[in-house]
């Protein structure tokens, strides 16, 4: 099943609301993943660019992109990126792929 890292930031208002009611932002982040079709594999909050960090696997991109509208649109969060990940084993079934499919391709000049 294909896997996401999801990163993003809280907002102001998402962070002063956090202070007013401390609440558990990873139940909050499996629940809507859950709603999406999908499975919150971790999550945990990050320092750097983002300010969370969260791993999904689903079967379709659709859906996490679906999900990721309704929490951005809820103005709690901003900066949602999305990147695809893939497992070693994964990696290394594309490598044969592209030794496969290397015939194919002529660079410039060839």
């Amino acid at each position: 099943m294909p896997r996401f890292i999801v990163t993003g930031n809280y907002t102001a208002s998402a962070m002063k609301a956090m202070l007013a009611s401390p609440t558990d932002r990873e139940a909050a982040a499996r629940a809507i993943v859950e709603a999406a079709g999908g499975t919150l594999e971790s999550f945990y909050l990050t320092t750097g660019d983002s300010d969370f960090a969260i791993k999904v696997t689903i079967d379709d991109v659709t859906n996490l992109i679906a999900g990721l509208m309704v929490t951005g649109a809820s103005g709690a969060v901003s900066h949602l990126k999305t990147v695809r990940a893939f497992t070693s084993d994964e990696f290394t079934a594309i490598q044969k792929k592209a030794g496969e499919l290397a015939i194919a391709y002529k660079a410039p000049g060839n």
